[in-house]
Order: C-alpha cells, then sequence, then structure tokens
C-alpha cells in the first residue's frame, strides 16, 4: 500500500495512490510505503529517483548500521516501533529515508518510509495531523512528530498496565487465593512482564534515533527543543517502567507465597490425618496379633467393642487438633 501525505493550511492529507499518474499528481512532505510492491517501489523510484535498500527491512542488521548519512544527503534511521497487543505484542522495524537536501523534492525534502505492517503511531500521528493544524511544517517535522507519537504511545500502555495491575493486586490481597485464580495472575502478571520490557525497548530504541538526529545537525533551532523534550519525555517513563518492575515483582512474589500456603494446607491435612489414625492402627494390630485364645471370641461384644475403641482413639486426637485450630 503506497499512502502520500501532503501539507495543507497546516493539515496533513493523506491520499492512496494507485499508478504512477496519481504520484505524479502531488508533492509530498511524507511517502509512507506500507509491504509495498515491486510496482509500488517502482512509482517511488521513477517518480523521486529514490532506490530503496533491499536489506531496509531486515532484522539482523548491525545495530550500528541503523543510522547513518548517504554522500547525497540522504538520512537513513531504522527504528522498531511497539504494537501494544495484548494477545501478541510485537516490534515493527521502520525504514526512514530522509531526503532534505534534494532541490528536486521542494525545500522541505521529503520523508520515505517503508515498513511491513501497519503502526499504531502512525495512525496516531496522523490523527494528531488532522486535528492540529501547524503541528507539522515540513519532512523533519513529521520523522519528530512520529518519536513524540511514540513516546506518548508507551506512556499510554504504561497507564493500561497500571490499571491492570490495580486489578490484579486487588485479587491478590483480598487474601483467598485459589489455585486457578493464582494461575490466572501468574498469567496477567507474565504478560505485563513482557509488555514491560518491549516498552523499555522501544524506549531505549526511540532515545537512539533521536539522538543521531540531533548530532546529524539537520534541525533547526525550534526542532532541536522539540527532540529535546522527546528525549526528556522518554527519560520520565523511565521511573514508572522501573516501577512497573518492582510491583510486577511483589505481585509475583506474593502469588507464589498463596500458591505455597495453599500446598501446605493439602500437606497439613494429610499429616493430621496420619496422626489421627495411628491410635487406631495400633488397637486394629494388637486386635490382630496371633494370640492362643482371641480376646475379641471370648467375650460377647469383643468385635463392637473393638470396633468402638478404635473410632474413639481417632475421635479424641481430631477434637484435641480442631480445639487447637489445626484443622481451620
Amino acid at each position: 500500500m503506497l499512502n502520500v501525505f501532503t501539507l495543507v493550511n497546516g493539515r496533513l492529507f493523506q491520499e492512496e495512490i494507485d499508478s504512477l499518474e496519481d504520484l505524479a499528481r502531488f508533492k509530498p512532505i511524507w511517502v509512507d510505503m506500507e509491504d509495498p510492491t515491486p510496482e509500488e517501489r517502482r512509482w517511488v523510484r521513477q517518480h523521486f529517483g529514490l532506490s530503496i535498500p533491499e536489506d531496509a527491512m531486515d532484522d539482523d542488521i548491525e545495530e550500528s548500521a541503523r543510522f547513518f548519512e548517504e554522500d547525497n544527503g540522504e538520512l537513513h534511521v531504522r527504528s522498531d516501533f511497539l504494537i501494544a497487543d495484548e494477545d501478541d505484542p510485537r516490534h515493527v522495524r521502520v525504514a526512514f529515508i530522509l531526503n532534505d537536501r534534494n532541490a528536486e523534492l521542494r525545500s522541505h525534502g521529503v520523508l520515505f518510509s517503508i515498513h511491513d505492517e501497519d503502526v499504531p503511531v502512525f495512525r496516531l500521528l496522523r490523527l494528531r495531523a488532522r486535528r492540529m493544524p501547524g503541528l507539522i511544517d515540513d519532512a523533519k517535522d513529521v520523522l519528530l512528530s512520529l518519536y513524540d507519537a511514540d513516546a506518548e504511545y508507551c506512556a499510554d500502555t504504561i497507564e493500561e498496565i497500571y490499571e491492570d495491575l490495580e486489578r490484579i493486586s486487588a485479587k491478590v490481597l483480598s487474601g483467598h487465593v485459589t489455585d486457578d485464580i493464582a494461575g490466572e495472575v501468574l498469567a496477567a502478571i507474565a504478560r505485563h512482564e513482557d509488555m514491560s520490557g518491549r516498552i523499555r525497548r522501544n524506549m531505549m530504541d526511540t532515545r537512539r534515533a533521536v539522538s543521531f538526529l540531533m548530532r546529524s545537525r539537520m534541525l533547526s533551532a525550534e526542532q532541536f527543543e522539540d527532540a529535546r523534550q522527546i528525549l526528556r519525555d522518554l527519560d520520565s517513563l523511565d521511573s514508572h517502567t522501573a516501577f512497573l518492575f518492582e510491583k510486577i515483582n511483589f505481585l509475583m512474589d506474593a502469588t507464589i507465597g498463596f500458591i505455597n500456603i495453599n500446598q501446605n494446607k493439602i500437606i497439613k491435612i494429610f499429616s493430621v490425618a496420619s496422626v489421627a489414625l495411628l491410635p487406631p492402627t495400633l488397637i486394629a494390630s494388637i486386635y490382630g496379633m496371633n494370640f492362643e485364645y482371641m480376646p475379641e471370641l471370648s467375650q460377647k461384644w469383643g468385635y463392637p467393642a473393638a470396633l468402638l475403641l478404635m473410632v474413639a482413639s481417632a475421635v479424641g486426637p481430631m477434637l484435641y487438633f480442631r480445639k487447637r485450630g489445626w484443622l481451620k
């Protein structure tokens, strides 16, 4: 899918391109390619003179080669953006090519983005740019706004984790944690721990990309200050992610503690039952010995008396254990 974004009266407008002729009708500041076909790549190459590297979307590229500047002034940035899907959280690799020094692409330049699937941060930027005129002035503003929206997306995801952990805390601290509830809690905690780790990785990647833009000396004074504000926003999220890890560890320890308590209750039942059944076992073993004359046969009520004695020897310890509270 090939989409171009033009700037009209300070607002960003999106146009979907179906042919090379459609592409020639617009003068965009942002060209977004989502899982582009070979034909769409050819349109971009013919119209803009841009050759997309074959390894633009490779995941195994060296980290040190993800940010570089070509001799012709093209700025290449490869960033990972978070998709906070509850069922399948993941990162999506996005390759940016910022051509800001080619006169054929207008004075403000053009930002090209290539990715395999839709990214929530891109949708968030499109929504904000339509509702907030003056947010974007050139291609560099688009790239900085994407990273700003990425920081906001991470903050929203952290807030959702906070709310879910509050509900989990209410379950754990209620004091009635069954094995089923404990299993649900552990599964939810594991998901949040994985999501928190992905958020921290995404923040680190965004911080590196923004720092590279600041070192490239392509930003204006105002854009440079915007980049510094993005870094401050990312730094402010570090303490929240650290607190989330601490809270997750606490809930994990508390849940495992309740699981151990439940297991100890089961072991206690078997221990109490084994102790309570020792006297009846002793009596049965005595009466089962090979006497010359069996005592229970020499009396009329021998068997009933033996059975009554065995029951009484079992009930007595159970009443004692109940009085001491060991059966609760």
